[in-house]
């Protein structure tokens, strides 16, 4: 379940930085740049680590997600207001990998 929705956030991160590149401009070009990538490297991640803690990796890949979308949102005309959420995401994602971290010193 977790490799399809990281499959298809890949699909959207790709979708949404070609979007920023070619038909964005100012804040939202950065914006629609820095959601893509966050979201392409956690989803990549979420592939590599797929037998690790899968709490881990839903932290990861819905920080990420959470983190675009709310940037996304501001790109395309969404209310200021979502850059308070988007690090909530931010959070979400150190956890995860804070949450790895633990479990490969673990062993």
């Amino acid at each position: 379940m977790i490799q399809t929705i990281a499959a298809f956030a890949a699909a959207i991160a790709i979708a949404a930085g070609a979007f920023g590149a070619h038909a964005a401009q100012g804040d939202a070009a950065d914006w629609l740049k820095t959601g893509s990538f966050y979201l392409l490297v956690h989803a990549i991640a979420v592939f590599a680590l797929t037998k690790e803690t899968e709490g881990a990796l839903w932290c990861l890949l819905g920080g990420a997600a959470l983190f675009a979308v709310t940037l996304y949102a501001m790109a395309l005309g969404g209310p200021r207001w979502l850059g308070a959420i988007t690090p909530i995401g931010g959070t979400a994602m150190i956890v995860g990998w804070l949450w790895l971290g633990w479990q490969f010193l673990r062993g």
